[in-house]
């Protein structure tokens, strides 16, 4: 044997064939070799010649690497050799020799340049490893040394995040000895936050719109006379307030208000249909509801025995507005309640109507730590705010910039190009946004694009909604490495978020888990599935919320709640969202999630964006429909479509239909509403 090739060798207790299934499988690399980010096919093998693809490697120590790669010997159930192209001396040879017994000798060689010696001694001594989660996984077995515990949360480490991040830091004895008195008598509330806040900074700025600028101690002041204006219309503590607003300075001081009200405060999304909101307000029985003028007439028209009270006033609607309440209503601070209030968001009703979550108060600091430890905000950034502050995401942002005494920028309506002139003009920081409006950024002209000074921005926090691998990487090659992205759900607050290392590694990743979070992946049973294997989605942490207002609860396991979603764990440890519970088509007895299809769609020159959806189907129970968005000026047809999916994708994955439409539903937070593909009259045509 050559000097620089090196081998290993471990026993598989399965025969070859079977445990061909994963090692003839590259896709299913990474989810066995924690130095594997991932392998994407972009040709299956054929007759008289193995598969085609790109692989990722991110070793423990070390730069990112990727590699075209060729299976030049393809015998299934027996020899696999993978080859670097055009680099032909780099290679990796997996062999299966079966023993006696019914077991299998994984008989690995490779040769490597020298530039990856780190890497051959991790995988030679991984070995071993590796046979034992091949072994496991075979065998529908979990494993019974895999972490239980998550990114536990430490008060060494809590208070490491928040020194870091400026939280907790020197300052005026006075000013924080008045800062944690505010936090003693109102908790990590709301209301606490911009009281502690106040105390500590009361003269920077805290909230910026396009009419007005406030600093901590005007929030604190208006809120106090706000919250004394409401109690004054006869709203008090365990009341209802019903909040339906676009981002701007009136909005959270109508949340400060409502805290040190110790009402709950209910928000309704802007994109609501005037028949859902009149559900919403029927259901939660608000003592007040105060929303912007263009809202006016819809409020108008619920019936109800409520005070109606103006945030944005652009419009003659007779109703008292938020400055007016202020200017008339006593300063007096309120005093601390007996019952903090909640906030209800409602879920985003991508699949039929939306239901009011209680949104737990958090526990303490600890509760942006969690946030903290992945997303290296600081005390003192300029914050841009883009997503709702209805939607759970905006909200995060409110409750991060007021433990960070940050400058909130709030945008109204989002307009790509504005946006990126604001962050230029205010030298923002951070970006707080959902993938529909990075998007929009995305598809601004590069000359537009190339008018606007970043450079301050160091950060983009997105969440929401999936973003394909492409758009990922295309994003971060024209930004940098800034994007975070951040998963969880109203249901579970969070549950991962991947940095820009995680997502230049494997861009479709939903990330690790951030400090004192659990992820588990459970079978239908609530057990914990075997190495690599997919099943729903559960999660631990502080910040499960409280329940429905309807009563009903998702799923839950011990202390672990379901997301709703399916994923899997990589080796790493990397989450990955394959796609929703509900949305899984099952094909001719195949089981096929949306998501994997969507990606090679959006990785197609020419295509924008795409949907994927079951439709029912007579020979298959259900069939696979794609609704493609494509390029402007892109000449793309469906039988195309369908080549390059066969090309990467199994057969049951292949969309037996293919409609081209100028657009996809969506709603206020660009959710796609896949419930109204189904619907006959939504525009398609089968060219374009």
């Amino acid at each position: 044997m050559r000097d620089d090739v090196v081998e290993a060798s471990a026993v598989v207790g399965h025969t070859p064939d079977v445990v061909w299934q994963i090692v003839g499988s590259p896709e299913w690399y990474s989810r066995f070799v924690p130095e594997i980010a991932g392998c994407e096919i972009v040709e299956h093998a054929a007759r008289g010649r193995g598969p085609k693809g790109v692989i990722r490697i991110a070793p423990e120590r070390g730069p990112l690497m990727e590699a075209q790669v060729q299976a030049v010997v393809y015998r299934p159930g027996e020899h696999v050799v993978w080859c670097g192209v055009p680099d032909e001396g780099t290679w990796v040879s997996l062999e299966l020799r079966p023993l006696a017994g019914g077991k299998t000798e994984l008989f690995v060689r490779m040769m490597l340049p020298p530039s990856h010696a780190d890497l051959v001694s991790s995988v030679k001594k991984d070995v071993r490893a590796l046979a034992r989660r091949l072994d496991l996984h075979l065998a529908g077995q979990a494993d019974p040394d895999a972490d239980r515990d998550g990114n536990k949360a430490t008060k060494l480490r809590t208070t490491s995040v928040l020194v870091r991040a400026g939280v907790l830091s020197a300052g005026r004895p006075d000013k924080i000895a008045r800062q944690l008195s505010s936090l003693a008598q109102w908790g990590a509330t709301i209301a606490g936050g911009y009281q502690a806040a106040a105390a500590r900074v009361p003269d920077e700025p805290a909230l910026h719109d396009e009419r007005s600028l406030r600093t901590f101690k005007q929030v604190q002041e208006r809120s106090d006379r706000l919250a004394n204006g409401l109690s004054e219309l006869g709203v008090g503590e365990r009341d209802r307030i019903a909040l339906m607003c676009r981002n701007h300075a009136a909005m959270v001081e109508s949340f400060v208000a409502a805290s040190k009200l110790g009402a709950d405060l209910i928000l309704l999304n802007t994109g609501l249909s005037a028949a859902s909101v009149k559900d919403v307000l029927a259901e939660h029985q608000p003592a007040a509801v105060l929303a912007d003028d263009e809202f006016a007439q819809t409020i108008a028209n619920v019936p109800g025995d409520f005070a109606r009270i103006s945030t944005w006033p652009d419009a003659e609607t007779g109703y008292p507005t938020v400055d007016e309440l202020i200017h008339a209503a006593p300063a007096d601070p309120p005093k601390p309640v007996d019952r903090p209030g909640r906030v209800v968001v409602l879920t985003s009703g991508t699949s039929g109507t939306p239901k009011g979550a209680r949104r737990p108060t958090p526990k303490g600091m600890g509760t942006a730590a969690a946030i903290l430890d992945r997303i290296p905000l600081r005390a003192g950034d300029r914050i841009m705010v883009a997503a709702p502050l209805f939607h759970s995401w905006g909200l995060a942002a409110m409750q991060l910039g007021m433990a960070l005494r940050a400058s909130l920028a709030l945008i109204r309506k989002f307009d790509a190009e504005e946006t990126l002139r604001a962050i230029a003009e205010q030298k923002c920081d951070a970006l707080f946004a959902v993938p529909i409006m990075l998007q929009r950024i995305m598809d601004l002209p590069e000359r537009v694009r190339a008018r606007y000074d970043l450079s301050s921005l160091r950060i983009v926090a997105s969440s929401g909604s999936a973003m394909s691998g492409a758009f990922v990487t295309q994003f971060m090659d024209t930004f940098g490495d800034v994007l975070y992205n951040f998963y969880g759900s109203t249901e579970v607050s969070w549950a991962s978020i991947a940095a820009p290392a995680d997502l230049r590694a494997a861009p479709t990743t939903a990330g690790r888990c951030p400090l004192g979070t659990r992820v588990a992946i459970l079978d239908e049973d609530r057990k914990q599935v075997p190495p690599g294997g997919e099943g729903q989605i559960f999660v631990g942490n502080d910040m499960l919320f409280d329940g429905y207002t309807n009563g009903t609860d998702p799923a839950r396991a011990a202390d672990l709640m379901a997301t709703g979603d399916v994923g899997y764990l990589d080796a790493a440890g990397r989450l990955f969202v394959t796609g929703r519970a509900d949305e899984m088509i099952v094909s001719g007895g195949e089981n096929v999630f949306p998501r994997p299809v969507e990606e090679a769609l959006v990785a197609l020159p020419g295509v924008h964006d795409a949907a994927v959806v079951g439709v029912a189907d007579a020979e298959w129970g259900q069939r696979l429909a794609a609704y493609v968005v494509p390029r402007r000026g892109a000449s793309l047809h469906a039988e195309d479509i369908r080549a390059y999916i066969h090309q990467r994708l199994a057969r049951f994955a292949v969309p037996r239909d293919v409609y081209f439409v100028p657009d996809l539903p969506r709603n206020a937070t660009g959710k796609i509403l896949k419930r109204l593909l189904h619907d006959d009259t939504w525009p398609v045509t089968s060219e374009y």
